[in-house]
């Protein structure tokens, strides 16, 4: 059995924080996450990038136009590509009372093509697949999306790819863990 790795940035006591941090985590408890944890752990190290981020991320995960659904099941294909468990255990549980399905997490968590999604599912997979493994999208996947969800869905679902990339590398980077007794829910890639 491998040993976890230590974090590089674990929690830190409230004391040891400066003025900056203090206010950026009160900030961030006060709304709609109520604590601090997963990747704003280590992001409290850089106060004001927290600070900003977290109001895109407070968009993208409560008031986003694709829906809670779809989103949802766009930060699971997020943390597959980026083998990262703490968004993974985070947002499984989200998706799945979201409506996403048990066979349509495990055929994430194992990285194949679900089968059985909906037509936004698959306009959402399609569109995140593209754009994380090509680093764009076709012109047939783009006026799927567009057709399903419009301009701002479009630009939403893209943005929503690109917070919670960001925050598994920041995840990924400062090695932050599970909590305790967690399972992982996703393995990584073979290297």
């Amino acid at each position: 059995m491998n040993t976890p790795k230590p974090d590089r940035l674990p929690e830190m006591p409230r004391e040891q924080m400066t003025d900056a941090q203090r206010a950026a985590v009160d900030e961030l408890i006060s709304g709609p996450r109520g604590k601090l944890s997963g990747p704003f752990v280590p992001l409290m190290r850089s106060p004001e990038l927290m600070r900003r981020l977290q109001k895109v991320g407070e968009y993208l995960r409560y008031d986003n136009t694709v829906g809670l659904h779809n989103s949802e099941f766009a930060v699971l294909l997020v943390a597959r590509h980026w083998s990262q468990s703490v968004e993974w255990h985070i947002h499984k549980p989200i998706a799945m009372k979201a409506g996403v399905s048990e066979e349509t997490c495990d055929a994430i968590a194992e990285g194949r093509r679900p089968p059985h999604m909906s037509t936004e599912e698959t306009v959402v997979y399609e569109f995140l697949q593209e754009l994380l493994h090509n680093q764009s999208v076709s012109d047939v996947t783009w006026a799927a999306a567009q057709k399903m969800f419009g301009d701002q869905g479009v630009i939403d679902m893209t943005a929503h790819c690109g917070y919670y990339s960001l925050l598994a590398m920041v995840l990924n980077t400062t090695r932050r863990g599970l909590p305790d007794n967690a399972a992982p829910g996703i393995a990584p890639f073979p290297q």
